[in-house]
Order: structure tokens, then sequence, then C-alpha cells
């Protein structure tokens, strides 16, 4: 039975690497098959050879056939190639001219030595959390791997991730109709990261920036939003934003949209900031009863149900009132817009972007030290670009067109509810 399943091993390799071999041999140019071997390392390895002999057979003729060709085969050398940014150690083919005297280079083995910097494979490596420190001993699992350094990878990822910040501060946002943003920041050590979250018409997530800040101050949120509208940020139409307790983040939305920005607070925070004034023993059920009273479908019954909570909370804790009555209106905010049922799962709370925000503390929890602001923003930027694509639709995207039309009424209804 050992043997049997050794030999289906073997063939499956076997078979494995003939394929990778057709598709190399196949009718591309040179540069494509190039860049294809990169990413087939080890099976690349084997593939090498194949190019290397390719082209001395194009240069020299076939082995052991008779002509006029001046280029003969020489032999070979020791040589290496670089693969995925690892070097490896390969027997090199050599081609003579008779006529000149003199070597002829094999092009694809000068490509092949190329150091293109770190690779978007080995920059994921990185990133997903094999330290530089660890990257040579994981590298040398490839035999033939030699010459990684720590040094050179540091420096390498620096470059990279330096193209990657840059790349994402520049991305032009012109092209994605934002409906929705989620804002928040992440603390790293004493600095935070202020993070915006855009959601489409079509619900996806599009992580439209990052800026630093030693708080959620007025502002700072307010060039960040200048920056964002530099780069295509719609602000003809209007934009749910969906934010925690921040005055400064409300305030900064609130000077650069003006009108077009709508504010839904979040409802957890706004629960949690007022059960914080009450005795322990008084937590649990004015918890659930704020609970239930933002659960109301309609914003008149949940206006009904909060009003009740208020009147029991004087008789307990005027401050617990104040925290209830600050910023109340807006923690309704899709209640008013008639979508609390539909929509209410995704932008009810901040959860989105808290989210977001844990899965970026996976990536940079590794990091042990923050030597300065752009080790920050590189690695911020490169892990939030490396999140980007696996993020999800929010709940109930097919209800935001009809979200963006009841925003277009929202002023009008609001003003007349102020007036009654």
């Amino acid at each position: 039975m050992k043997i049997v399943e050794k030999r289906k091993r073997k063939s499956n390799a076997k078979s494995r690497v003939e394929a990778a071999m057709n598709i190399i041999k196949g009718g591309v140019d040179l540069d494509s098959r190039l860049a294809l071997i990169q990413q087939l390392i080890p099976i690349g390895l084997m593939a090498v050879e194949e190019v290397l002999q390719a082209e001395v057979s194009e240069l020299a003729g076939n082995r052991y056939h008779r002509d006029e060709n001046q280029n003969k085969r020489w032999g070979s050398n020791i040589g290496s190639v670089n693969l995925g940014g690892q070097k490896h150690s390969i027997s090199v083919p050599r081609v003579r001219n008779q006529e000149k005297g003199q070597e002829v280079p094999l092009k694809s083995y000068r490509a092949l030595q190329t150091d293109q910097g770190i690779n978007d494979q080995t920059l994921a490596q990185v990133i997903n959390g094999i330290s530089t420190r660890k990257f040579e001993k994981a590298a040398m699992q490839i035999p033939s791997t030699f010459g990684i350094q720590k040094s050179s990878i540091s420096r390498k990822f620096i470059q990279a991730t330096a193209k990657k910040l840059q790349a994402f501060q520049d991305r032009d946002l012109s092209g994605h109709e934002i409906l929705v943003i989620f804002m928040d920041g992440k603390h790293f050590a004493e600095n935070e990261m202020i993070i915006a979250l855009g959601v489409t018409l079509s619900g996806e997530k599009i992580i439209l920036g990052a800026i630093e800040s030693s708080t959620e101050n007025h502002r700072v949120c307010r060039d960040f939003l200048v920056r964002l509208k530099d780069r295509g940020l719609q602000s003809q139409e209007k934009i749910l934003f969906v934010i925690d307790g921040s005055k400064g983040l409300r305030k900064g939305i609130q000077t650069v949209l003006g009108k077009q920005a709508i504010i839904q607070r979040c409802q957890w925070h706004k629960r949690e900031n007022v059960i914080a004034y009450l005795p322990k023993s008084e937590q649990s059920r004015f918890r659930r009863k704020l609970q239930k009273a933002y659960e109301q479908t309609s914003y008149g019954q949940a206006k009904q149900k909060l009003g009740a909570i208020r009147k029991e909370l004087q008789l307990i804790n005027e401050s617990a009132v104040r925290s209830l009555d600050e910023g109340l209106e807006e923690t309704l905010s899709l209640h008013r817009l008639g979508l609390f049922e539909q929509l209410g799962i995704s932008l009810k709370t901040t959860n989105c972007i808290e989210s977001l925000n844990s899965q970026l503390g996976g990536y940079t929890r590794r990091v042990s030290y923050w030597r300065n602001s752009n080790q920050r923003q590189r690695w911020v930027a490169t892990a939030l670009l490396e999140i980007e694509p696996s993020l999800r639709k929010i709940k109930g995207y097919r209800f935001l067109p009809l979200l963006k039309n009841n925003m277009e009424k929202f002023n009008q209804d609001k003003n007349q509810s102020k007036a009654a």
C-alpha cells in the first residue's frame, strides 16, 4: 500500500509539472513566460532549464545537428536566477560564436537574474505574518535558495509598502457612487488612524482613505474629507455618515458637506453611554429597554418608547437623561428615512468599520514597536489594500437605491417635523 501511495504521489507531481511546462512552452512571448515561471516556485526551477535550453536551441540549433551556424553549444557554468524575490543556484548552458570567438549571452538568463524587488507574493507573506527575521528561514525551505537577508527584505518591504501607501492615498474615487460612509478611529499607541469606509450604490465596500491624528478632532476630519473630495468623492448627492458619538467627526462632516450629509449615530454607542451613568443593578434592565426601543421599525414608535425611558431615567440619574438627549434624533435617522427594517442591521451601528479595524489589527499587532509615522501609514495602507478584496456587500444592499431616493426628501421632512 505504501509503495502504491508513493507512486501515486510521484505521478501526481509529475502531472502537475508537465501541465506547468505545457503552459510555459505555449505560444506566449518571453516576458510572459518569465513572469509565469516566477509564480511557479519550486516548479519554476524545473522550468528555468526549459527556457534556457529553448533559447540555446534558437541560437545554436538542435543538439548534435551539423549545420553552418557559427553559434555552438559550449558546456555550462554555475549561476543563479532570481525567482519570486529569491536567488536560486542553477547550471547555466553556454553558447559561443566561433567566428567572433566570444560568448553569446542568453537574454532569458539575464532577465531571470534581474532583482525585480519585492513581489506581491513576498509582500503578502511579510504583511500576513512572516516577519523579515523569519523570512530567510522560510525561504531556505527551498534547498536551492540562498542570499536572503533580513536587511534586504526589510529594505524591499519598505520600498514596496511606500508604493502601496502612495497608491492608496492617490486612488481616484470619482468612479464610485458612494452612498454611505462609516468613519472611526483606530489607536496605534499614542496615535490614531481615522479610517473612512464607503459603501457604493450597489453595496460594495470601498476603503476611501485614512489619516493620522492624535484625536478625532474636527480640523483633522475636515481636512480628511476635503482630500477625499479632491480625489473625486461626490459632494452633490447626499451621503449617510455612520459614526459613533465623536463631536469632532460630526463637526468636520458638517463643515465640509453641510446639508449634503445625514448623520446616523451608532445606536450601540448611545445605549452604552447612557447606561454607563446608571447603577450596576439598573444597567441590564435599561439596556434591554433601550435595545427594544431602537428595534421599533417606525420613527414614531421608537421615539415614543425612548420618551418613556427618558421619564424613568429622570427619577434615577439626570446625567443619563442628558446623555440620552444628546444627539438622540441622529440615532433615529434610519427610522426617519423609513428603512430601518431593511437596512438597520448594517447601518444602525458602526459595526462595519469596527470589523474592518479588527481585521486591520490582525496585521498590525505583529509590529511591537512603531518607529515613526511613515511606518504606521505604510503598514496601515498595505494592510487595508490587502483586506479590501475580501470585504462583502452590506446586508440589505438591494434597498440602497431606495435609501438614495429617501435621503433626497430627508431635509424637507426634517424641517416640517421641526415646524410641527
